[in-house]
């Protein structure tokens, strides 16, 4: 999940929702309440992590933020030297999430396939949005926590790519997180004097009212969505089948890259490549061995996923 949420057009909310711990996720964020802190500060701890399902909890988003931070340096690497083969594996995971999913869910009236395709309509809409300019206003930054942890809360939306949109994804995932890392690497070292450069407080700052509107963009959203679930499950399954359909076209592997320019000059990411703003997509040549090189990794990409899918079933199975 960590690392689907970094990749712009990529949902982290997707990847839990073909592994089967989707709707577990969402309930436990929404014990993240009133009731939960009271059995916090009244010292009843072990009441505390059973209520909030804190062993589920802490694998989910230890596992994320090691994978944010571990595996995208790998994921970085391959989207640098062999990038087409990678958006043609997330594209193939897309299509194999739908299939999944698809075949999953029964209720198939026609009410539903009209909601798949309202889903569709509106994750296709995202995709070619035009991004805004960056702005490093704290109240934006703040609702640009809780908009780009959608990512996480609704399968098919991708957090990063949202972030792009609303022009914040250099300054929020990449410039502030290089400060942070470099901050903490500096402290740990001994050197407290970071904290008083202006520089490094600025975007400190950022980094920090990021993350509080991240974790109330989490609790607020879950709330929302554990309601939603318990309500009208087929209607939230079928939007989200729409939502994941219409993402594809953020992961179409053939595109030329426009790069991020700041102030006339190019901006670089933490291992100097360069960001990119934006894309132009185009269609292959289908009579190259080139293009059909590049069309089995989306085949790939399909097969990890019903792979994981089926070692899942035969789990809960057993």
């Amino acid at each position: 999940m960590g690392t689907a949420n970094k990749v712009p057009g990529v949902s982290g909310g997707a990847v839990a929702f073909v592994l089967g711990f989707y709707e577990e996720m969402i309930y436990t964020f929404q014990k993240i309440n009133l009731k939960a802190f009271k059995l916090l500060f009244s010292g009843r701890f072990r009441s505390f992590l059973a209520y909030t399902n804190t062993s589920f909890l802490v694998l989910v988003m230890g596992g994320s933020l090691f994978s944010y931070f571990s595996m995208s340096i790998l994921l970085d690497y391959l989207l640098l030297h062999y990038e087409m083969q990678v958006w043609s594996t997330f594209f193939g995971m897309i299509i194999g999430s739908v299939i999944y999913i698809s075949n999953k869910f029964t209720d198939w009236n026609w009410n539903n396939r009209l909601l798949v395709l309202i889903g569709i309509l509106i994750g296709a809409a995202l995709s070619f949005l035009p991004p805004a300019t960056e702005n490093s206003n704290l109240w934006f930054v703040f609702a640009c926590g809780i908009i780009g942890v959608s990512g996480m809360t609704l399968p098919g939306l991708s957090g990063s790519f949202i972030l792009m949109l609303m022009g914040n994804y250099v300054l929020l995932l990449v410039d502030s997180v290089n400060v942070v890392f470099e901050t903490i690497h500096s402290i740990i070292l001994g050197d407290f004097e970071v904290l008083n450069l202006p520089y490094n407080r600025m975007y400190l700052k950022i980094a920090g009212t990021f993350f509080l509107g991240s974790v109330f963009g989490l609790i607020f959203t879950s709330h929302l969505l554990g309601y939603v679930l318990k309500r009208w499950n087929s209607i939230v399954t079928t939007l989200i089948i729409g939502f994941i359909t219409g993402s594809l076209g953020m992961l179409w592997p053939w595109k030329n890259k426009l790069f991020f320019y700041d102030n006339g000059n190019l901006v670089l990411d933490q291992n100097n490549a360069p960001i990119v703003d934006t894309y132009q997509y185009y269609f292959p040549n289908l009579f190259t061995a080139d293009t059909w090189f590049i069309i089995s990794f989306i085949f790939v990409g399909i097969a990890i996923v019903l792979g994981i899918g089926y070692f899942e079933r035969k789990r809960q199975n057993n």
